[in-house]
């Protein structure tokens, strides 16, 4: 009869891979995104998609001076918050003129339209490498997502821009039909000049060796420029804010008051136009009752 007693090192061997299980940690969970509207991207390790209990927007209907832009904008996050096609989306241009507000605020729409239809996932520009990871995870979600990229740029020596240039093309797997790009990037065509132009000097074909960085922006199905304000644009930007303030002040004060600052500024925008508001509603002593910055 075969020999069925236990080996003698049973017992241990049983016991040493008891004490690595008790060692190794857990496998972690897939990030999910329930819960919330909006998420922040840690790629870890652990990877991670962070809740945002109230994202930092203003309404729509406050933007001022970019009625075109804002109709793009909200026309195709609304096309996908629908489950139909859209396009990635790249703003672009003058700093302070609501390139990040209009996308939190299209966000904002599509979901005060079709509650819960959009998570909105932000990414960091030194996170940009791990988009195609980004993407693997929320392949595997049923609920459409669009992933943001505030102040996106490169620099010279910069590789990072070839895992964007992968997720816009869609790599061999294709862009996940649940997910939708936007960035913006004071930057026309997200590279500096001198590396643009440093490329073509050395290059063998010059052509040839800047192509493929230059057109990094084509890429992107909607490219949308956000230029300087006039006086009459930046005075819009003061009342609608003040409105939503109730800033007890006249037309005439606001606007007298409103030019003094954006002196001191040296510009006109919508930022300087919110900043503006803010520190007159603090010196009258408006409470914000809630209102988020621009």
């Amino acid at each position: 009869m075969p020999d069925t007693a236990p080996h003698p090192l049973t017992p241990t061997l049983v016991r040493i891979a008891e004490a690595l299980e008790r060692l190794a940690p857990p496998r972690p969970e897939a990030p999910r995104l329930d819960g919330a509207d909006a998420f922040v991207w840690h790629p870890g390790p652990p990877a991670r998609l962070d809740p945002v209990p109230r994202v930092a927007a203003v309404s729509v209907g406050l933007l001022q001076g970019v009625e075109r832009q804002k109709a793009i904008i909200l026309e195709n996050t609304l096309r996908f918050a629908r489950g139909l096609p859209a396009n990635n989306a790249m703003l672009w241009g003058a700093r302070g003129m609501g390139k990040s507000s209009l996308v939190k605020a299209a966000h904002g729409a599509a979901n005060a339209e079709i509650p819960g239809a959009l998570a909105l996932i932000e990414i960091q520009r030194e996170d940009v490498r791990t988009l195609p990871e980004l993407l693997n995870v929320l392949r595997a979600s049923d609920r459409r997502c669009l992933v943001f990229c505030d102040d996106l740029s490169f620099e010279k020596e910069d590789a990072d821009y070839k895992a964007l240039k992968s997720v816009l093309d869609g790599g061999i797997e294709g862009r996940p039909a649940n997910v939708l790009f936007y960035a913006t990037s004071n930057r026309r065509h997200l590279m500096p000049r001198d590396m643009i132009e440093n490329e073509r000097s050395t290059a063998i074909n010059p052509s040839e060796a800047t192509e493929e960085k230059v057109s990094l922006s084509d890429r992107f199905g909607l490219w949308i420029g956000f230029h300087n304000c006039d006086q009459e644009t930046f005075f819009a930007m003061v009342e609608a804010y003040a409105a939503d303030f109730r800033l007890p002040a006249t037309t005439e004060e606001l606007r007298r008051a409103a030019v003094e600052w954006s002196v001191t500024r040296g510009a006109r925008s919508g930022r300087v136009a919110w900043q503006f508001v803010q520190d007159m509603a603090g010196r009258l002593g408006v409470r914000p009752e809630g209102r988020m910055g621009a």
